[in-house]
C-alpha cells in the first residue's frame, strides 16, 4: 500500500476517533475497551507512553477497561513461553504502579478463561485463508518471528485477538495505524458472525493512537526482545545506566529533527514526554551542551517521571498475595463473561459448541 493510499485509508479511521473521544467524555459508560499485552519480557517505557498511560486514563474516565495478559499467544512466534509466570507477575505490578485499578478494571490472562478460546473455532470459520495470508500484521509478525519455521499458529493470531474483544463484546479498542488490519478482522468476524447466526457481537471501533515512537537504546524500535529498551520495573541507577549508552550521533548542537536525527530526537522526546513539555522547546534549551547535557536531562526527567511508579510498585511487590489476588478475581469476572457468551453464540447456532 502507498503512502497516499495508506494516508486516504486512515483518514476516516481518524475522524472517527475524534468522534469517539468526544462521545467517550459525554458519555463513557457506554463503552467496553479490550486491551492487552503478551508476557514476553518487562513493560518498558515505550508502553508506557504508547499504550499504558492511555489505558488509566480512559478508566478514570469511566470507560470499562479490560487488560488482557495473553499468555497462550506467546506461542505465536516462539517455541516456548520462558519464564512466563515472571513475566505475568512483572506486568502485574507495571499495571497496578502505573494506576490500573482493580476495582474499575479488569485483569485476566488468556490461558484461564476457556470459553474465551472456544470461539476460535467458529471465528475461523468465518475467515478464509487468503484472507488471513494477505493480513499485513500478519506478514510482519512472520517477518520478525522467532521460531524456526512458522506454527499454524501464527495464521490464527487475528483471529484469536477478535476471540479476545468480542468474547467480552468490547465495543472500543486502542490501536495504532499499524493495528487497523487485525482489527479489521475483528470486526469481519463479528459482521458475518451476526449474518449468519443471528446478532450476538458489536463491530468495535478503532481509537486511534497518537502514541509517539520511542526508539531503544540502540537506535531501533523499542522492543523487550531486542535488548534495547528501558524497563518500567529498572531502578534509577539502572535507568542512567541504559541512557548513558544510548546512541546519539556527531554533531554536537541539540535539535529535535525525527527524520534526520532518530536517535537524538527520540531522547530529545522522551524528555519531553516526561516532562509534558514540547520537544522543540526541550531541545532548544539543551543547545550546544552535547550528548553528554542531553543524556543528563533526560536521565533526570525520566528518574523524576517514573519515581512515585517506582515506589508504588516496590510497595505492591512486598504483597504478592494480593497482586495474584487481582489476577485471580478479574480472571473470575473474565469467566463469567465468556460463559455467558459462549452460552449466547450456542443458542444462535443451535448448540453446536
Amino acid at each position: 500500500m502507498n503512502t497516499v493510499t495508506a494516508t486516504a485509508t486512515a483518514e476516516p479511521t481518524q475522524r472517527r476517533s475524534a468522534e469517539l473521544e468526544r462521545l467517550i467524555q459525554q458519555t463513557p459508560g457506554r463503552f467496553r475497551v479490550m486491551t492487552g499485552d503478551r508476557p514476553t519480557g518487562p513493560l518498558h517505557l515505550g508502553h508506557y507512553f504508547g499504550t499504558l498511560h492511555n489505558r488509566v486514563r480512559l478508566q478514570d474516565l469511566g470507560v470499562d477497561v479490560f487488560v488482557i495478559i495473553a499468555d497462550y499467544q506467546v506461542l505465536t512466534d516462539r517455541d516456548l513461553a520462558d519464564r512466563l509466570s515472571e513475566h505475568m507477575e512483572g506486568m502485574l505490578l507495571d499495571y497496578l504502579a502505573i494506576g490500573v485499578d482493580p476495582a474499575r478494571s479488569t485483569v485476566f490472562n488468556h490461558s484461564a478463561v476457556p470459553a474465551l478460546n472456544q470461539l476460535m473455532l467458529p471465528f475461523l470459520s468465518l475467515v478464509s485463508v487468503a484472507e488471513l495470508n494477505r493480513n499485513p500484521t500478519v506478514k510482519d509478525e512472520i517477518a520478525h518471528s522467532r521460531q524456526s519455521a512458522v506454527s499454524g499458529l501464527m495464521f490464527t493470531y487475528p483471529v484469536h485477538q477478535a476471540a479476545d474483544i468480542l468474547f467480552c463484546k468490547g465495543n472500543l479498542v486502542p490501536v495504532g495505524q499499524d493495528q487497523l488490519p487485525h482489527l479489521e478482522v475483528t470486526r469481519t468476524v463479528a459482521r458475518r458472525f451476526n449474518e449468519r447466526y443471528g446478532v450476538v457481537f458489536p463491530e468495535p471501533d478503532a481509537l486511534l493512537s497518537a502514541a509517539p515512537l520511542l526508539l531503544g537504546t540502540d537506535g531501533t524500535k523499542m522492543s523487550k526482545s531486542r535488548g534495547n529498551s528501558i524497563p518500567l520495573g529498572a531502578t534509577a541507577d539502572e535507568t542512567a545506566r541504559l541512557i548513558r549508552g544510548a546512541k546519539t550521533d556527531a554533531e554536537r548542537h541539540i535539535t529535535y529533527e525525527p527524520e534526520s536525527r532518530p536517535g537524538v530526537s527520540s531522547l530529545v522526546l522522551l524528555a519531553a514526554l516526561c516532562l509534558d513539555r514540547d520537544p522543540h522547546a526541550v531541545a532548544d534549551e539543551i543547545g550546544g551542551g552535547g550528548a553528554a547535557a542531553l543524556k543528563r536531562t533526560v536521565t533526570d526527567a525520566v528518574n523524576s517521571r517514573m519515581a512515585p511508579i517506582r515506589a508504588r510498585r516496590t510497595e505492591y511487590a512486598q504483597d504478592m498475595a494480593y497482586v495474584r489476588s487481582v489476577l485471580r478475581a478479574g480472571n473470575e469476572r473474565a469467566n463469567e463473561i465468556a460463559e455467558a457468551t459462549l452460552g449466547e453464540v450456542r443458542g444462535v447456532m443451535g448448540g453446536v459448541l
